[in-house]
């Protein structure tokens, strides 16, 4: 494990994240009242069931690493509300009976569970709508806001995107996993959207071609560690801890780090990996030290 060595609590960045990106989802949300009430309850329930908001995060501590103080752009919450919108989106879909067909998600019953299944489908389709809506409305410069559309429409797609890399993983059921499989459908499935969160975030600060291709390369880095992380969680803690079904990676024959290196060989790749990522920031001095603890709080977490 690395030792990040800075005066910054993670808690309370984690923290001040989720108020932040919470205050501007209800804000962007509709209300539960607003026709067709069911379908805005059903994004509601997804949304608000407790996630960390660990996406809406790291873009805002990009933000300050490239902006090098602790101050963030005007409307930097709205650009996190969007990535959460599609966060939340691509779980609902996830979770279908189609898909993973799960019942629980962030310790609560599934979109799917608690509306049926095609209004959550609905759901999903609408929040990535509004996702989009949202980004449209950035109130960053408007060559900032076209290029974190393009970053996030090719990290939400089918080229080494989420969708293309859920299709990877569907495929990859019931067949024998290697590196280089599990490695494409991580990069892809957890991993893009992570990356992007991460690089669109120095976008809006005002980050130049070089700082978005460090950002970039850091996010790769963070993006895979967490989501090997996330496999070894998912073998090793149970369903209360984690908030959703444990041991479904295993159940399902899913491609895992931890099925084709072993626990201990994953922990060290996740912990390789970030060491890596953070001297990719070594540049940006004590500016980076948010955005090195909440990439080191991804891979210590227990749920």
């Amino acid at each position: 494990m690395i030792e990040v060595q800075t005066r910054l609590d993670v808690k309370e960045i984690l923290q001040e994240g989720v108020e932040r990106t919470d205050n501007a989802l209800a804000r962007l949300l509709p209300p539960d009242t607003q026709t067709p009430s069911s379908i805005h309850k059903a994004m509601r329930h997804s949304t608000f069931a407790g996630g960390k908001r660990l996406r809406p995060v790291l873009a805002m501590e990009a933000a300050r690493t490239i902006r090098g103080e602790r101050t963030l752009p005007e409307g930097m919450e709205d650009l996190g509300a969007a990535i959460e919108m599609l966060h939340t989106y691509s779980l609902i879909h996830d979770d279908l009976p189609a898909l993973d067909n799960d019942d629980l998600r962030r310790g609560k019953p599934t979109c799917h569970v608690v509306y049926g299944e095609a209004i959550a489908i609905l759901a999903g389709d609408a929040l990535q709508t509004l996702a989009y809506q949202t980004l449209a409305r950035l109130r960053c410069a408007a060559p900032a806001a076209v290029e974190i559309i393009r970053l996030i429409a090719d990290a939400t797609g089918t080229v080494e995107g989420m969708i293309g890399g859920q299709v990877l993983d569907l495929e990859g059921e019931h067949s024998r996993p290697t590196a280089e499989s599990v490695d494409a459908i991580h990069r892809a499935k957890t991993g893009a959207l992570i990356r992007v969160s991460i690089v669109s975030g120095g976008v809006y600060a005002g980050a130049t071609a070089e700082d978005a291709e460090r950002l970039t390369e850091f996010g790769r880095k963070a993006g895979l560690a967490f989501q090997i992380v996330d496999d070894i969680l998912d073998v090793t803690q149970d369903s209360a801890h984690l908030g959703k079904t444990a041991g479904k990676d295993l159940t399902s024959d899913k491609a895992t780090w931890p099925a084709v290196f072993g626990i201990e060989e994953s922990r060290r790749h996740a912990d390789r990996l970030i060491a890596e990522a953070f001297a990719l920031l070594a540049p940006y001095g004590a500016a980076a030290d948010g955005l090195k603890a909440v990439a080191q709080y991804l891979v210590d977490r227990t749920n």
